[in-house]
């Protein structure tokens, strides 16, 4: 997954860092009967969690916790490397969509005893290959419409339940105001592959051992024909996608822009940006339509896992540290030191973050959460040329849809069959 995806998803929500508890930055550790090795990602979780966490552990087992601050830059290298020498790491977090990759070349230890926890189910398919627990679902975090209360309120717009009333609130602000009804540009995959999910599709499906590209489907056509109806409101190029300008920072905090589709760590990226300009921003948050008002859209439910080393110096320790900090009591802890702003992991675990807060739209989509195709090659597919975004740019540019979707699948096929 992109760095943007995971690592600064709940920069709205979460504390900004993890202190290290022991020694190290990015360094490895070696394998020792009194102490483990943990890698957190950088802006994963609360500091006051962390502290917290291992000072029970410690006093529990005895054993000290070193836990290891990784950065996204060049995570997966030092991952492979580190799953490849003895004693090097216990346990690492992992991006949702990176798990099965490294369960299916040997990396992961298999989590027996935890397979079967109350975990939420969208998480758990990230976790599992064949039935087999390779992680612990840990935390998820998903996209929600962000609006202008003013320029809606000037509008007279209504906040939508259906897909049907978001397009009238569309034409609503196109028709009684100047602003850009919303930001959308032609390549926002993630976005348009909930729309597919909506229809019961997905970009890729299992063929035989291998996978197929399955966007050349009456169901992809529909969620790209829904993509394109809406990205009909937006001035949005239709060759770039939402990173190149960043939308939360470039383009919303310097224009008339009514709603936009983002992160938790967008939203608050575009407030920081707007109140340095000397303005102050006012926005309101929805979860994504879907076709009728008792099914919310799908969304992607990015996130992470933790996962112990298939070759971790003191495999005992890393799995109860593992199963501590996944359980119940910690797993609450943990979302609690969030506010509420992270999809929990399990089902006996509550997030209430505040009333009109992006978290409250954010978890409401949490049980309609979708994934890529959890596969090793999925990670060639999403290699600049990426074949779905030029499908999309080709579709919003009137080409004829099956024909490109047909040049994509063809392209999906040959790339996720990589290993």
């Amino acid at each position: 997954m992109k760095r943007k995806l995971i690592a600064a998803i709940g920069v709205a929500t979460m504390a900004a860092t993890v202190a290290a508890c022991g020694s190290g930055d990015d360094g490895g550790g070696g394998g020792s009967s009194d102490a483990i090795t943990v890698w957190l990602m950088d802006g994963s979780a609360p500091e006051e969690w962390v502290d917290e966490l291992n000072a029970a552990f410690e006093e529990e087992h005895g054993v000290t916790v070193n836990v290891e601050i990784q950065q996204w830059d060049g995570i997966q290298d030092r991952v492979t490397t580190a799953l490849s020498e003895d004693g090097t790491v216990d346990v690492l977090e992992i991006g949702n969509t990176q798990t099965v990759g490294y369960a299916n070349t040997g990396g992961l230890a298999e989590l027996g005893d935890l397979a079967g926890e109350p975990w939420n189910e969208a998480m758990l398919e990230s976790a599992e290959v064949d039935d087999t627990l390779y992680a612990a679902p840990w935390y998820g975090a998903n996209r929600v419409v962000i609006y202008d209360k003013g320029i809606w309120e000037e509008a007279g717009a209504e906040v939508p339940t259906t897909r049907e009333e978001w397009i009238t609130a569309l034409e609503t602000l196109q028709e009684n105001t100047d602003a850009e009804p919303i930001y959308l540009p032609g390549q926002s995959y993630y976005v348009m592959g909930g729309f597919v999910a909506d229809e019961g599709g997905s970009f890729a499906v299992e063929d035989g051992d291998g996978w197929a590209g399955a966007l050349a489907t009456p169901e992809a056509q529909a969620g790209m024909e829904f993509y394109a109806q809406l990205q009909e409101f937006s001035n949005a190029p239709a060759e770039i996608d939402e990173a190149e300008p960043q939308q939360s920072v470039d383009i919303v905090p310097n224009g008339e822009v009514a709603s936009w589709i983002g992160l938790g760590w967008e939203a608050a990226g575009a407030v920081a940006a707007i109140e340095e300009q000397g303005g102050e921003a006012d926005f309101g948050y929805f979860p994504i339509p879907g076709e009728t008002a008792d099914q919310l859209g799908h969304v992607f439910l990015g996130g992470s896992n933790l996962a112990v080393s298939g070759r971790a110096g003191n495999s005992e320790m890393a799995n109860e540290w593992l199963a501590m900090a996944t359980s119940q009591e910690w797993a609450q802890k943990f979302v609690d030191a969030n506010g509420g702003g992270v999809v929990p992991n399990r089902t006996d675990v509550t997030a209430t973050p505040e009333e009109g807060s992006f978290a409250e739209a954010m978890v409401a989509s949490a049980d309609v959460g979708y994934l890529p195709p959890l596969t090793t090659g999925w990670a060639n597919v999403e290699t600049d040329p990426n074949p779905i975004k030029e499908l999309m740019t080709k579709a919003l540019n009137g080409e004829d849809y099956q024909a490109a979707a047909g040049e994509a699948d063809s392209e999906i096929t040959d790339r996720i069959n990589r290993e």
